[in-house]
């Protein structure tokens, strides 16, 4: 409902001023982070000038940065001058036990804000815009790139450690038998479930420059799992009880993710589930779990968060069915798939 209202009107204008200048925040972010700020501030406040003498940075500069992070709770200014850490600005450290100090570069890195200044124009031609931007896909753009691809492992690792506990204990996995994670990562999912599950033991698929860095160390797992190496368009390891694709298929075309679940069916005996791990859209009108996600999928890679119904159809053409979805405490889906 449009309102007339005056004050409305001007709450209206004074939000979309505001978003339009939104770039600002996530610039200042990065610009923390980069410069270790967190990290500097663990031992209690400091003063501008002794936080830019450690970070290599202008004091003055810096203390304008801190004051602008204050106001969205972002460190803090202190009555004299200092500034100290808040719990936002905590999980920026690099010992972090939610560490965010690596999504953050990632996600304020000009691989993913340089498409999304052209968001405009992916609407219009209905793509993403990245190899435009970077001459080749991001998958194809990282792997000439070892920092930057370093980077999104990390971040992505991280990621994993705010959310895999929950995800692993929402399923309930078999006693024993074998769990094949499919481009797994440095392994954070994989571990969770084999911690939760000690009957089990898993398969760590990943490149192998991936593979090496992997952060599978749990005494838990220790000689329960093994490492390797594969490409999830060609073949997996074959026979496995469960296969986990996690984030894997929402950055995905259509075709690249039927692909890749024709690779999954393969390898899968008929008794094998498949558990896609990602968000399901529900129905129009019902809360969304994650839009940012969708139109991050939409400005960056070449996928999208999917419905059931769109699911459905992809994984038909792989031979695949869904048999039931499950909940997890964030925001994504645990999707069960079984051979047709």
């Amino acid at each position: 409902m449009i309102s007339s209202d005056p004050k409305d009107i001007g709450a209206a204008v004074r939000q979309l001023l505001g978003d339009a200048l939104g770039y600002l925040y996530p610039a200042a972010l990065r610009a923390a982070a980069g410069a270790g700020i967190a990290d500097h501030l663990t031992e209690g406040p400091l003063p501008a000038e002794e936080l830019a003498r450690r970070s290599g940075v202008d004091s003055g500069h810096l203390r304008r940065l801190l004051r602008f992070l204050a106001t969205r709770g972002v460190f803090s200014e202190q009555p004299d001058g200092s500034f100290a850490l808040t719990t936002a600005a905590s999980v920026l450290r690099r010992d972090s036990p939610a560490p965010l100090r690596n999504l953050v570069l990632l996600f304020t890195d000009e691989l993913y804000w340089r498409p999304a200044g052209h968001l405009d124009e992916t609407v219009r031609r209905g793509t993403t815009v990245f190899d435009k931007v970077f001459g080749a896909q991001i998958f194809e753009h990282l792997s000439k790139e070892p920092a930057k691809n370093d980077l999104f492992v990390d971040a992505m690792a991280d990621l994993s450690v705010l959310e895999h506990t929950g995800i692993a204990q929402s399923y309930d996995f078999p006693a024993s038998g074998t769990v094949v994670d499919v481009a797994g990562g440095l392994g954070g999912m994989l571990q969770a479930v084999l911690v939760a599950n000690p009957g089990l033991r898993g398969v760590l698929v990943d490149r192998s420059e991936v593979l090496e860095r992997h952060r599978m160390t749990h005494p838990a797992v220790a000689g329960r799992f093994e490492l390797t190496e594969a490409d999830f368009f060609a073949e997996l390891p074959s026979g496995a009880d469960v296969y986990l694709l996690k984030r894997i298929i929402h950055d995905k075309s259509d075709e690249e993710a039927v692909r890749i679940l024709r690779t999954c069916r393969a390898a899968m005996n008929e008794s094998a589930r498949l558990l896609i791990i990602d968000i399901v859209v529900p129905p129009a009108g019902a809360e969304q779990p994650n839009p940012t996600s969708d139109v991050l999928m939409m400005a960056v890679f070449e996928g999208k968060e999917r419905t059931e119904e769109e699911l459905t159809k992809l994984l038909s053409a792989a031979g695949l069915r869904i048999s039931r979805v499950v909940p997890t405490p964030s925001a994504m889906s645990i999707t069960e798939v079984v051979a047709l």
